[in-house]
């Protein structure tokens, strides 16, 4: 059993929720999400608050079911605060800039790597830090999720790509006799 589909999500005062056929939609002050959910299972808005229910006991009901509700509370709570991740980017000479819609870093390779910015992502960069906001949990931790995996951080010099709260496991190098 689903504990988290078991729980009605709460709908905030400045959000609207609207559920059609295969298809959920929520608006808020900051933007508006889209859903297109099998019909494994019925999703119903009343009272202020939306329930998902299974329509049978198979695995695939019951696992669709906690997958939706979690969905849906982050769709609610991403268009009322923007979700954020930071990364940091860490080296010598390594360095990121934002060119128009281009994020371009410079990590140590012989050329510069340049990623696109998502539709509905903002990035902002300062110094070495990377700071990426959007409505949609989905898409922010996806392109910070990108943007670290072009040079992840190394365990020995800490160079690299790393989000902020993660803490790298340092070695040590080789010992000379």
């Amino acid at each position: 059993m689903s504990r988290i589909g078991k729980k009605p999500v709460a709908i905030p005062a400045n959000t609207e929720v609207s559920v059609a056929e295969g298809l959920v939609t929520v608006k808020g002050p900051k933007g508006e999400l889209h859903l297109a959910y099998k019909p494994l299972v019925t999703i119903a808005v009343e009272d202020g608050e939306v329930t998902v229910t299974p329509k049978g006991e198979t695995v695939a009901h019951r696992s669709l079911w906690g997958t939706y509700a979690s969905e849906i509370a982050s769709m609610i709570q991403g268009v009322t605060t923007p979700y954020e991740k930071k990364l940091i980017v860490e080296g010598v000479g390594f360095k990121s800039e934002l060119q128009g819609n281009k994020l371009v870093l410079n990590i140590g390779f012989s050329h510069s790597v340049e990623l696109e910015v998502p539709e509905g992502i903002d990035c902002v960069v300062e110094k070495n830090n990377i700071t990426i906001t959007g409505i949609s949990k989905e898409k922010v931790g996806q392109f910070a999720a990108v943007i670290r995996a072009k040079k992840k951080p190394e365990p020995y010099k800490g160079k690299g790509i790393r989000y902020s709260d993660e803490i790298v496991r340092r070695k040590e190098g080789k010992k000379s006799v």
